[in-house]
């Protein structure tokens, strides 16, 4: 069931170079083997209700597929993610979200650069609350699982709950946007540094705290000062390879160490080898493995029966 999240015109409206594209990537970009399949010019968000195969957990994930706040890898990172969430009992929720590719931020790009697709996150996550009892969800058991630049808008979204950054459009909006669990898979823009050179991409200029005596290991381990980190944030599930070359395992440490200063429960799982954008393909990698502990990872933390 695939559904539009904004009944009108969504907020917050940026310009796009024309309609929505789907593509593969050819060769020039394989993983495992096989291509992926890219959605670009994205404008108008849907989300798309997959329901359990066997027995419903009552558990719902709202997946973020990755691409640079520029295109969504909508395959690798979003109907695979779906298709094991599936086969776990769990209802999946992709959300195909906005991204337009136009220029400079603000007119894509990661929140406060750009608010769109923290907007659809916040504005999805109304809407599966509020159908929990027609979609066998329990509400107090939807997470969110996002990867690359859509494991930035997880902590976006782990961090920015309490008020909606648009006028609320309905009822969805009266409804609880904080995820009950997070999962962030080769996540980006989380440290100080990531923060520093987005404030530098953008038409507008984004005041970026710089503290005394500062060296470059701090500005790598400090958080990205917009995610705001306290007890409520919810537990958390990290995953990274050292060697990502697009986003930098640094990104999971700031974040991480960001989590245990604030008391929050969290879990994370560095691999030597993996470096970016693997999805849930498997190779001879051992970080290929990684759904099985976020399985674990769940069960532990109560969310799924043991």
């Amino acid at each position: 069931m695939q559904v539009p999240i904004w009944p009108g015109a969504p907020p917050d409206p940026q310009p796009v170079k024309g309609p929505e594209i789907v593509e593969p990537s050819g060769n020039t970009f394989l993983v495992a083997g096989r291509q992926v399949i890219g959605v670009s010019n994205v404008t108008r968000p849907t989300m798309t209700v997959y329901s359990p195969t066997g027995t419903n957990s009552g558990v719902a994930v709202v997946v973020f597929p990755g691409g640079g706040y520029q295109t969504l890898a909508i395959d690798l990172e979003g109907t695979e993610a779906c298709d094991w969430l599936m086969s776990q009992g769990i209802t999946c929720v992709l959300l195909k979200y906005r991204v337009t590719d136009v220029g400079p931020y603000p007119k894509s790009g990661p929140y406060p650069e750009s608010p769109m697709a923290l907007e659809d996150a916040q504005r999805t996550m109304g809407l599966v609350r509020l159908n929990a009892a027609e979609w066998h969800i329990d509400p107090h058991k939807i997470g969110v699982l996002g990867f690359s630049a859509g494991g930035h808008l997880v902590a976006a979204i782990s961090n920015h709950f309490e008020q909606r950054l648009y006028p609320a459009v309905d009822t969805a909006d009266k409804e609880s946007c904080r995820p009950d669990f997070a999962v962030a898979a080769y996540p980006g823009h989380l440290s100080l540094h990531a923060a520093e050179w987005d404030a530098k991409q953008g038409t507008k200029r984004f005041a970026i705290p710089h503290l005394e005596h500062q060296s470059i290991a701090d500005a790598y381990l400090a958080l990205n000062p917009d995610l705001r980190v306290t007890s409520r944030t919810p537990p958390t599930f990290l995953l990274q390879a050292e060697d990502d070359n697009v986003d930098s395992v640094y990104d999971s440490l700031a974040y991480f160490v960001a989590l245990q200063k604030a008391g929050v429960p969290a879990e994370m799982h560095l691999y030597a080898h993996g470096g970016h954008a693997f999805g849930l393909r498997q190779t001879k990698l051992p970080i290929t493995e990684w759904p099985q502990l976020v399985e674990t990872w769940l069960k532990a933390t109560g969310m799924i029966q043991k």
